[in-house]
């Protein structure tokens, strides 16, 4: 394996493409897939470990697609971003030379491809149709967010559009796979995991705030700027808590209601460091931001995590 002083660009072809695909930003779609299969296996009482193989499937291809189309929707400004800032932010796949923008592009919309095609397998070898739809759903999400004409994250909505694919249609695939239900008794989880997929999708953009808004595009930081954006993540987080903690109270089993409690003490701790780091965290503050996000991180992957395995073991 290539050393990770090298710079991506002058890696092997294997570690270009890993680098590329950013292992780094994996949980953001691995755990709500796993929280979702967790919440539907708490309601069937055992977990279906092929429905769970096809939910994992379908994440990593629909991770793919991501990561690949949203480099290729941002080589502009990207671009920007690196102009301004030659050696303050990490390298960009495409401006730094890591890989051809059509390379990412056409790998980006194979793996688009093939998660759709594997939502309409899982759906034909389970029995249940509407995980065909619900992995449309998910892929056309992130083609309004990134790509024309819509382009929402570009014109203002980018980070609802998330919240909508990672928060709710994700965990909800894995959940149905379970199930074979959209409607199920663990719902309130997922509740309480939309607020928190909008706080993670409001500060992905705290650290490209000059670049996004020279390159004209409409986030939540470059309206608001960093302070209140940063308020509306710490709002979203907050609300998350109290949404998992009122649906912990209301589950009649005790491990129900054990699993929720620790959920939302550890989501409590992390939020609580992320509010210790939350005044540092300023405009081009690269460092402090990655550290805000780490902890907002943890609120969110642990936490979920811890109420999804304890949901299943308990």
């Amino acid at each position: 394996m290539s050393s990770p002083s090298v710079h991506p660009a002058r890696r092997s072809l294997a570690g270009r493409w890993l680098y590329a695909l950013k292992p780094a930003s994996w949980p953001k779609l691995l755990v709500p897939a796993l929280l979702g299969t967790a919440l539907g296996a708490a309601h069937t009482g055992r977990l279906d470990f092929g429905a769970f193989a096809w939910t994992v499937a379908f994440t990593v291809a629909d991770l793919a697609f991501i990561v690949f189309m949203n480099d290729y929707g941002d080589r502009y400004v990207d671009g920007i971003k690196r102009s301004m800032f030659p050696v303050g932010c990490s390298p960009k796949t495409i401006p730094d030379g890591i890989l051809p923008a059509w390379q990412v592009l056409f790998a980006g919309a194979g793996a688009g491809a093939i998660a759709i095609a594997i939502a309409l397998m899982a759906g034909g070898a389970l029995g249940r149709w509407w995980l065909g739809g619900l992995g449309l759903l998910a892929v056309g999400t992130f083609v309004a967010y990134t790509l024309p004409p819509l382009k929402l994250n570009y014109r203002g909505g980018g980070e609802l559009l998330e919240m909508l694919g990672v928060g709710l249609l994700l965990p909800l695939f894995g959940a149905y796979a379970q199930t074979g239900e959209l409607w199920f008794s663990k719902l309130g989880a997922l509740a309480g995991f939309l607020p928190l997929a909008l706080a993670s999708a409001v500060a992905s953009g705290l650290s490209d705030e000059r670049s996004d808004r020279a390159g004209g595009k409409r986030t939540v930081t470059t309206m608001l700027g960093n302070r209140l954006a940063r308020r509306l993540v710490e709002a979203s987080v907050m609300t998350g808590i109290v949404i998992w903690a009122a649906t912990a109270i209301a589950w009649p089993a005790a491990v129900s209601r054990i699993a929720g409690a620790c959920a939302v003490a550890i989501t409590m701790f992390y939020y609580i460091q992320m509010r210790r780091v939350s005044g540092t965290a300023n405009t081009n503050a690269f460092p402090a931001i990655a550290s805000y996000k780490n902890k907002l991180h943890g609120a969110i992957w642990i936490g979920a995590l811890v109420l999804g395995f304890a949901e299943v073991f308990g």
